[in-house]
């Protein structure tokens, strides 16, 4: 008798996503070549992660946002409203460039969508920014220091009611709705629904209505546009998203300066915080990845980078949570992809506590030699690929780094080349270098 979801352990959940990735059910191959790139690359990237064996070679990633639109001289503001122009640019730059896995043109988000809502957490092309521009976060305190309590308590009451009023103009009137778990019995439902009689909640309503129209027609233009890339021989690579606890408290809830006053003043509540959005954290991860068979999960990381705190702060304040989310992604047999922004030269000791083979770490600024060292036998790890030397270096420049990169970060295996950020510009003949000199020098 097989044996029931819930009794796997945590390896052999991942074998079994793993091989769902690789059967990519609903996708027709352009061609018996396609399909045998596609299921090389799946393949190449378990064998780096899970550092039983090499790979074939060392595998790539080109990590962007708008570098793909920007290469084919696609303004930010195209990419944002015409899916159309965004979804040919993106399989145009698969065909060109050829890496082993594409970023989902998804992450650019649909401006359309945020107009209906008023989105106020943002500017982006046309609104507040130039449409030559990417978009850009607009810092801010978007849950106050006396919030916490509501957080804690009831996270899902706390976004609907507080903190979308805040940040999404169109639905500042969802503040007056009671929380939906005072509908418990049939003498208070009429009561209950009064709120929604209001015109003010009714236009918040339809609001989202709009925004939910453009989401469907903006994702049934780009779910095809990635169907398409996979025919071609190209996995996605990453199938969910996720974030570190403390990231999403210091991100989109305090803001930078709120979240390092409340270290001081409130450090308690902090704590309880980033203990109480764990779970949902790896919900969240393992929910997406499931959906999109694909058992990678996406977590950039941003206010735990050296710099933003000191070793004392992040070994009881980022770390634990962090690490939580990372064996809970692991134990539901999700790999989690960390993108390291900034420096963690400071950190990769903790990495050591890791179990083999349950992640990987894509670095910006951090020392590749002591990463390799530290973490080699243990974690894949990969990056560092500076944006500047993309942008304005020499096509011999970027090969003599990447040789570098897998002299010393991919021997045996284990490694990874890809930028050190996700680029929103771009240049071909350096891109081009970088991925043509990996195929070539990087085969184990």
């Amino acid at each position: 008798m097989e044996k029931e979801w819930r009794e796997l352990s945590g390896a052999e959940k991942r074998e079994a996503r793993l091989a769902a990735w690789l059967a990519a059910e609903g996708v027709t191959f352009q061609s018996p070549e396609a399909e045998k790139t596609y299921k090389a690359a799946v393949l190449r990237m378990k064998d780096v992660v899970l550092r039983e064996k090499p790979p074939d070679r060392v595998p790539i990633l080109l990590l962007g946002t708008f570098m793909a639109t920007h290469l084919y001289g696609v303004t930010p503001y195209e990419a944002m409203y015409d899916p159309d122009k965004l979804a040919a640019t993106f399989i145009r730059f698969l065909k060109d460039f050829r890496p082993d896995y594409f970023g989902t043109p998804t992450l650019i988000g649909s401006g359309r969508v945020y107009e209906a809502l008023a989105l106020k957490q943002y500017k982006w092309p046309g609104h507040g920014l130039p449409r030559e521009s990417g978009y850009q976060y607009v810092e801010g305190e978007y849950m106050t220091a006396t919030d916490y309590p509501a957080l804690i308590e009831d996270p899902t009451d706390f976004w609907l009611r507080t903190w979308m009023p805040r940040v999404f103009g169109a639905l500042e009137p969802l503040s007056n709705l009671s929380p939906f778990t005072n509908l418990w019995e049939i003498v208070l439902v009429s009561l209950q629904m009064i709120p929604f009689g209001i015109p003010p909640v009714q236009g918040a309503l339809q609001a989202l209505i709009q925004a939910g129209n453009e989401a469907m027609a903006w994702i049934q233009k780009l779910g095809a546009c990635e169907l398409e890339a996979k025919s071609l021989g190209i996995p996605g690579n990453f199938g969910g998203a996720s974030k570190a606890p403390y990231d999403i408290l210091s991100d989109t809830l305090r803001g930078t300066k709120g979240i390092m006053l409340d270290l001081y003043r409130q450090p308690e509540m902090v704590l309880k915080a980033v203990e109480r959005l764990t779970p949902l954290a790896i919900r969240q991860g393992v929910s997406a990845a499931t959906m999109n068979q694909n058992p990678i999960v996406f977590m950039p990381l941003h206010k735990g980078a050296d710099g933003f705190m000191s070793d004392a702060q992040f070994q009881k304040f980022y770390w634990p949570s962090l690490k939580a989310v990372i064996l809970g992604l692991a134990e539901e047999g999700c790999i989690p992809f960390l993108f390291c922004e900034g420096s963690y030269n400071t950190r990769l000791k903790y990495l050591q506590e890791l179990p083999k083979g349950s992640c990987l770490w894509i670095f910006d600024r951090t020392d590749m030699a002591q990463a390799k060292e530290l973490l080699g036998d243990r974690l894949c790890i990969g990056g560092n690929v500076p944006s500047g030397m993309i942008l304005v270096g020499t096509p011999e420049k970027v090969k003599a780094y990447c040789k570098e990169l897998i002299d010393v970060a991919g021997r045996g295996g284990g490694y990874i080349m890809s930028f050190g950020t996700a680029m929103d510009e771009g240049r071909a003949d350096t891109i081009h270098a970088m991925v043509d000199f990996t195929k070539e020098y990087g085969v184990y």
